[in-house]
């Protein structure tokens, strides 16, 4: 590890428990903040994450200003759990509609930037299981402390079938071995793809998504090269349960976490290209016949920085064209 990253690993490294409510709250003053959680087919989870942070986190204490959950198409009850829970809901397409459709978590997310208000957005994952709101608050309070404070991540432990670090399978195997060889300075982030974190708006809007799963990935590494390490945190907020995805899933993820990566280091100029990455992937499935393969497209779409957008540059009052970092 580089000595500057033990330096932010010491610095800018804090616990949920040291951000107790009462101190965000004094801190807070006219500072917005809105919760996003992106959900598809999350209609056993999504009500419960939603009514624990409006009655702690609005109703209790006035911390939240706005709780959104921005539906991916769902084909189950999910909208209907969040919205008598108490969320405000947007469904994907509804929002922006003269652009062309995409898919993904991150196109989710992006689109969440057009509907919200806040100045300090929070991003939680839907299917979250024994939620705490600890989660919200934790990763608000180096942001609420200290303005330099662009953007912080959740880190935690994630058993798998009770096996204490089970999960984070991509990470291990994937993420974090490609960040400490071509983003060192990236090190010290202990949970990288973490689903949990928040930012200012002044910096999410002048970035690039990518809409499936490197979302997390490209985010990180944009905003180091757009803010500077400095102005990156990382809060643990305990332990993480969620559902967990079949190897084969896990397969297609990894692969757009590759295409991700390959993209950010063509764009910094990190390498010199000499093809163009394939964009499929062969997994094979045991059938009667043996093992079959089946065909993916792991390609990445990616979304503009949100201030590129006329509509809602117009809204902002500001110049699209001079306050992004892409390209």
């Amino acid at each position: 590890m580089l000595p500057e990253v033990k330096v932010w690993l010491r610095d800018r490294t804090t616990a949920s428990a040291d951000w107790p409510i009462e101190d965000l709250i004094a801190a807070k003053g006219v500072t917005k903040v809105s919760v996003v959680l992106p959900a598809r087919n999350e209609a056993e989870t999504v009500g419960e994450i939603v009514s624990a942070i409006r009655r702690d986190l609005v109703e209790a204490v006035p911390l939240v200003d706005e709780l959104i959950v921005v539906d991916s198409r769902s084909t189950d009850d999910t909208a209907a759990r969040a919205v008598q829970a108490g969320a405000k809901v947007f469904t994907q397409d509804e929002i922006l509609p003269a652009l062309p459709s995409m898919d993904g978590k991150g196109d989710v997310l992006w689109k969440s930037l057009a509907v919200t208000s806040g100045d300090l957005l929070v991003f939680v994952d839907a299917d979250l299981r024994e939620f705490r709101t600890s989660f919200v608050t934790g990763l608000l309070g180096p942001l609420l402390a200290d303005r330099s404070v662009m953007y912080v991540k959740g880190c935690y432990d994630r058993p798998l079938r009770e096996v204490q670090g089970g999960g984070g399978r991509v990470t291990e195997l994937v993420a974090r071995p490609m960040l400490n060889r071509h983003w060192p300075l990236l090190a010290g982030f202990v949970q990288p793809l973490a689903g949990e974190y928040a930012g200012r708006r002044e910096v999410l809007e002048r970035v690039p998504f990518a809409t499936g799963y490197g979302v997390e990935l490209g985010l990180l590494i944009d905003l180091l090269q757009h803010a500077g390490l400095d102005a990156l945190a990382q809060v643990d907020l305990g332990r993480r349960v969620h559902s967990h995805q079949s190897t084969e899933a896990l397969g297609v993820m990894a692969g757009q976490i590759m295409h991700t990566a390959w993209s950010r280091l063509e764009r910094q100029r990190k390498i010199v290209p000499l093809h163009t990455p394939s964009a499929g992937l062969t997994q094979f499935r045991r059938g009667e016949a043996g093992h079959v393969p089946v065909d993916r497209d792991i390609t990445v779409d990616e979304r503009p920085p949100m201030l590129r957008i006329p509509e809602y540059a117009a809204s902002r009052s500001a110049t699209p064209q001079l306050l992004d970092c892409q390209g």
